[in-house]
């Protein structure tokens, strides 16, 4: 990248903040820090991936993990929010988490084809583009085009811990414009639906909340795009209606009933899988569409949703 995009950047989202992850960024590739908390520290030491391949491979389920890892399935779900205009009664909202779409060529098309399959009325991305968190991220790239292109044009994404904030330009070259704690809008009849997103507020917490509720008035409704569900104390008292948030995979490979084993950042088990509610804020934890590390998934169903906004004022 140029001097000059950096300098976009920084307007975009601040020079502390660009200042604070660029720092980070490049400590991680120097390996000198590392995102892993509880036992994902050991990836400091061991190649957890590899070990995980490999007792996956050795217990025999192998092809049966895989196989659900590619059983990505579409999941509805439907919101009552208080200040949700009545033009926008049964407004459509795709959610799409955690691609890390370059660890299986595989997993792209069925993404394209379950997405085609989905009719919505606006689509979101909450972050984690790549699998690994640092290197080459081209290829995750050109594959992102092909998904873009499947969604609605009105279309938004946010970084997540694996992304890079040299991504945010290839992204929208990709048509999926980046929200760095900024905030967009869709009109409808004179009405007004709000979407604000945070940059990562896990590994490089450059989040800024205030900053991506951005002019939206007291009473309006806004929909908060948080990479991971740890914004929840403080975004539900920072007006937002819904909080839409991916990161924990669900913990993608679980004991029977979907029990995660381990989880990726500290929150409580309500906040690890699926819809929760905090005071006024409702949110959701997708368990995500893609995989990390491994393309493996056990008792933990990967999925795209389409969240179905209700108005409680609707005729």
């Amino acid at each position: 990248m140029e001097n000059a995009d950096y300098q976009l950047l920084e307007q975009r989202i601040g020079r502390d903040h660009l200042a604070d992850r660029l720092l980070k960024q490049a400590g991680n590739s120097a390996k000198l820090l590392h995102q892993g908390e509880g036992i994902f520290r050991l990836e400091r030491f061991l190649p957890f991936d590899t070990l995980v391949g490999l007792a996956l491979k050795f217990s025999g389920l192998g092809h049966i993990t895989r196989r659900s890892f590619l059983a990505v399935r579409t999941v509805s779900r439907e919101w009552v929010l208080p200040h949700l205009p009545p033009e926008f009664d049964g407004f459509r909202l795709l959610q799409l988490s955690d691609l890390h779409i370059d660890l299986a060529p595989a997993l792209a098309p069925r993404i394209c084809d379950l997405v085609r399959k989905t009719p919505h009325d606006a689509a979101v991305v909450t972050g984690d583009y790549r699998n690994k968190t640092d290197g080459d991220y081209g290829p995750c790239m050109r594959t992102m085009e092909s998904i873009t292109r499947t969604l609605s044009p009105n279309r938004w994404g946010i970084l997540g811990n694996h992304d890079c904030i040299e991504m945010v330009p290839s992204l929208e070259a990709a048509g999926l414009p980046i929200l760095l704690n900024a905030h967009a809008h869709i009109d409808r009849d004179g009405a007004r639906l709000w979407i604000a997103g945070i940059d990562d507020p896990h590994f490089y917490k450059t989040h800024d909340l205030a900053r991506a509720r951005g002019p939206a008035p007291a009473g309006a409704c806004v929909i908060l795009l948080s990479h991971s569900p740890e914004t929840y104390p403080e975004a539900s008292t920072a007006g937002f209606d819904l909080q839409l948030s991916g990161h924990t995979h669900g913990g993608q490979l679980c004991l029977p009933g979907g029990h995660p084993v381990v989880v990726p950042c500290k929150v409580p088990k309500p906040f690890i899988r699926g819809p929760w509610q905090v005071g006024p804020l409702q949110g959701y934890t997708s368990p995500g569409t893609g995989s990390c590390a491994v393309p493996a998934r056990w008792n933990c169903p990967p999925e795209i949703t389409l969240h179905t906004l209700r108005s409680p004022t609707a005729a």
